[in-house]
């Protein structure tokens, strides 16, 4: 999943690599999967957009890889780009936020001690504030804390430094403009 901050939700699909009009838009969720399903190919993919909060997003459905991996080119010309891309084992889930098409900074859910991109310690202050980093920016969970619980306090971390929302009901079951990703 995506988030991007200058540009409209269209735009945002079309830099994914959305085919333009290659989907009879808007579609449910469950619409695309059934697309992703009746591709019948590896590489079709299918990206739904939408915007909330001053944000676009994407949602991709099929075999991931599209945009999450563009960051820095799904931020060029002044936009801001916000991946989460959820991972139930290992690797694990990312996060990435990049600026006028550079990676400004990354890390691993549950893995914050490596971060990576220009400004890696960005959200430094905000990780050791939400008790998931030490003072030294170090790993300080004890060995009795759920991970799960962890992850959720780096999410809202996120969510709020960035001020995403996305809208449930709209995602789950609404209608959203849709493009064939190949």
């Amino acid at each position: 999943m995506v988030f991007a901050r200058g540009i409209d939700p269209e735009e945002l699909g079309l830099r994914w690599g959305g085919v333009p009009g290659s989907v009879a838009s808007p579609i449910t969720e469950a619409e695309a999967w059934d697309m992703v399903l009746d591709l019948g190919t590896d590489d079709d993919d299918v990206v739904r957009v939408g915007a909330c909060a001053g944000w676009s997003f994407a949602i991709e459905y099929g075999l991931g890889g599209g945009g999450g991996g563009r960051l820095s080119e799904l931020s060029v010309n002044g936009a801001e780009a916000v991946s989460l891309e959820p991972s139930p084992d290992h690797p694990p889930s990312t996060f990435a936020y990049a600026r006028d098409g550079v990676e400004v900074c990354g890390f691993g859910i549950g893995e914050e001690v490596w971060r990576w991109g220009r400004v890696p310690d960005l959200l430094l202050p905000e990780l050791m504030a939400a008790g998931v980093l030490g003072p030294d920016g170090q790993d300080v969970r004890p060995e009795y804390e759920d991970h799960r619980d962890r992850d959720r306090r780096t999410l809202a971390l996120i969510e709020t430094r960035f001020g995403l929302f996305l809208p449930r009901d709209t995602v789950m079951s609404g209608r959203l403009p849709a493009f064939v990703i190949r």
